[in-house]
């Protein structure tokens, strides 16, 4: 008995799969945008209002359930290096001309009291926590930021909403955020969570892609300089960061790798860094 198709099916599918091709590539030409500063081109399947709007509402989550710090030197520390870092972004966008990106943050800096979790990250629109377990290693503002300065790196660069995009599109097959949330909220949430560093609050995390480390190391270290703080400090952060890595990394080196060839690439990106320091 011949098991093969039918001419007419056949046919069906020599048509079929021609269209499937195109329209998954339109699909994702569609998605494609631009990072800020370094013009690479990246996945962005989300509308930047959807990132943002469901941002603001994991940030109040994560403060609900965290201890936030009572220790007002520290906090007033965050708050004074995140204020700086955060005018240092704005002015450094107004210069590359996306001026008109400003107006998504709203900045807020908080520190959260948890000494076991080396950890911060920055949501889109400016929503950033530090945690406790991370100053040990920063030691004073200028290591804090080092930090920031990189997180905020990753924010402008809109590398969330690029490993945001990757996710649904490896695990949900593309489906739109909104659909996401729909019918599948728990593991939607999860994976935004996981996708913008909120390892503290999850059992798993989506680790940056070397370019996208790249591409913050060099934001940071300009961000940091522009805001009067030494660029040179991010050597002996991340130095001690690598030092500290054993069997089981802090969270911060999970998703923020920190191999001997970044140090060396930082080297470069502060000499470029210094002469912003150097007006300071």
């Amino acid at each position: 008995m011949d098991k093969r198709k039918p001419a007419n099916q056949r046919r069906q599918s020599l048509f079929f799969w021609p269209f499937t091709i195109i329209f998954f590539a339109l699909f994702l030409l569609a998605g494609c945008a631009e990072v800020p500063l370094t013009q690479r081109k990246s996945l962005h399947l989300v509308p930047e209002g959807q990132v943002l709007s469901l941002s603001f509402q994991q940030y109040r989550e994560v403060l609900k359930k965290s201890k936030l710090s009572t220790d007002r030197q520290k906090v007033e520390m965050v708050r004074r290096v995140g204020r700086r870092i955060a005018r240092a972004a704005e002015a450094f966008l107004e210069d590359e001309g996306l001026g008109y990106e400003i107006d998504s943050y709203h900045w807020e800096f908080n520190l959260i009291e948890n000494d076991k979790a080396v950890n911060a990250w920055c949501m889109p629109g400016g929503k950033i926590a530090v945690y406790t377990g991370i100053l040990k290693y920063t030691k004073d503002e200028t290591g804090l930021a080092v930090v920031l300065g990189h997180e905020v790196g990753h924010a402008i660069a809109h590398h969330g909403n690029e490993r945001m995009s990757q996710a649904l599109l490896a695990n949900m097959g593309g489906m739109a955020l909104s659909v996401a949330l729909s019918k599948r909220p728990y593991e939607t949430r999860q994976l935004f969570m996981a996708a913008f560093g909120l390892g503290a609050n999850i059992g798993f995390l989506l680790p940056y892609s070397r370019v996208q480390e790249a591409e913050a190391d060099w934001i940071g270290v300009m961000l940091m300089a522009r805001a009067g703080y030494d660029p040179r400090a991010a050597l002996s952060f991340w130095n001690r960061m690598r030092k500290s890595a054993g069997k089981r990394p802090p969270e911060f080196l999970s998703t923020h790798p920190a191999p001997e060839t970044r140090i060396e690439n930082l080297k470069e990106y502060i000499k470029e860094a210094m002469s912003y320091y150097q007006m300071q």
